[in-house]
């Protein structure tokens, strides 16, 4: 049944969201996620409202498809002018990145220009050692490839923050993750690390003889019309309005407390993590991209194929695919990808006919922690409904 209520945002407020007639409450709970024959509108006005709060100071929300839209914004511009949330600021996607690098590369294949099936050592002799000869262009999509993470300077997030202008160089990275050994052979597990797409990002500039960055500008940014994404490169700063980022972390006179850092280098995310973008823009990006307007044909199949083979680290089933990941949420599949950077979280996701998509970013304060920011989950549950 189709939805023909759209609940756009007018106004936003500090304490909470304005969005519909009235802005809820601060203490209100999240009601009972709808179901595809329902508005999300009440529960997602309840899963962001009362920002800011301890685990995040603001939330970009955009629901769109054929099952009805919502956009909705709370929280904070910064905490110094508590001025509210900019809806359409820019933010850091993370490995949001990983979808573009995947779609980039399946353009290639279907090109002819990378052999999905065909070594990564075989474009690259002289990065990839002989130790890893076996690795294949998909398995380093699809995290079945099993080379380990490289090192980076740091073990704590203010080790992390004291390093955050490092620019820190593709090859070096590759070099760094396989002198170690495999972690297992080349399509016996799953572990979702970013080493596989930075060796992907040097694999499209090795075949296209063309930057990586030129490449998804020229393939998606443009074609698309995303004119407020972009690949930041060794630059430290969002360009263009943003909302500031905030990580929980020890401040210099001892204390916990949050610390801004919206100025951060993303050099170490790379293909796998750099990206900036809006809601506005994901939404797009995402609509085309499950409409095949990207990928195309059976090569889009790959983003939408779960290896058969566990998890490295829990032994549960794959749940990665090329780009893309897979949850069932409300009863149903939902696929999409999620990304963390420094006070941002993100994500875009969809269901497989495009019937309910779903582009968030989430200022979070404990941004890259292992467990899932209140937030993020309660967008995802108002959206799509719980596991």
């Amino acid at each position: 049944m189709k939805i023909r209520t759209s609940l756009l945002t007018a106004a936003v407020l500090v304490a909470g969201i304005a969005v519909g007639p009235s802005a809820l409450p601060a203490a209100a709970s999240a009601p009972a996620a709808p179901t595809a024959a329902q508005s999300p509108g009440p529960a997602l006005e309840a899963a962001v409202a009362g920002l800011p709060r301890a685990d995040a100071t603001a939330a970009l929300v955009r629901v769109g498809g054929e099952e009805g839209t919502w956009r909705g914004s709370s929280g904070v511009h910064d905490l110094v002018t508590g001025r509210p949330a900019d809806p359409a600021a820019r933010f850091r996607a993370g490995s949001v990145t990983k979808v573009f690098t995947a779609a980039v590369a399946l353009q290639l294949a279907e090109e002819g220009r990378l052999d999905l099936d065909r070594s990564a050592r075989s474009y690259l002799p002289e990065l990839i050692p002989a130790s890893y000869e076996d690795v294949t262009v998909r398995q380093l999509l699809n995290h079945t490839h099993g080379i380990p993470a490289p090192d980076f300077p740091g073990t704590t997030v203010e080790e992390w923050y004291a390093n955050r202008f490092h620019v820190h160089d593709p090859e070096d990275m590759v070099r760094s993750a396989t002198a170690k050994k495999p972690e297992f052979a080349p399509g016996e597990h799953q572990h979702y690390l970013n080493i596989g797409y930075t060796v992907t990002g040097l694999l499209i500039e090795r075949v296209t003889h063309d930057s990586y960055e030129r490449q998804v500008a020229r393939r998606v940014l443009g074609p698309l019309g995303l004119r407020d994404t972009y690949l930041p490169g060794s630059g430290p700063r969002i360009v263009g309005p943003h909302n500031h980022g905030y990580q929980t972390m020890r401040l210099d006179d001892g204390t916990t407390g949050l610390r801004d850092v919206s100025v951060w280098g993303a050099t170490d995310g790379w293909a796998a993590g750099d990206i900036v973008s809006t809601t506005a823009d994901l939404e797009r990006f995402t609509g085309a991209l499950f409409r095949g307007r990207i990928v195309r044909g059976p090569l889009l199949e790959e983003m939408f194929t779960l290896p058969e083979v566990t998890d490295f680290g829990t032994g549960k089933p794959a749940a990665y695919s090329a780009g893309l990941s897979m949850m069932v949420l409300g009863g149903r599949e939902v696929w999409g990808k999620t990304g963390g950077r420094w006070g941002y979280n993100a994500a875009i996701a969809s269901t497989r006919d495009g019937a309910r998509t779903l582009v968030y970013s989430v200022n979070a304060t404990d941004a890259k922690g292992r467990g899932v920011n209140r937030t993020a989950e309660n967008i995802w549950v108002a959206a799509y409904g719980r596991p």
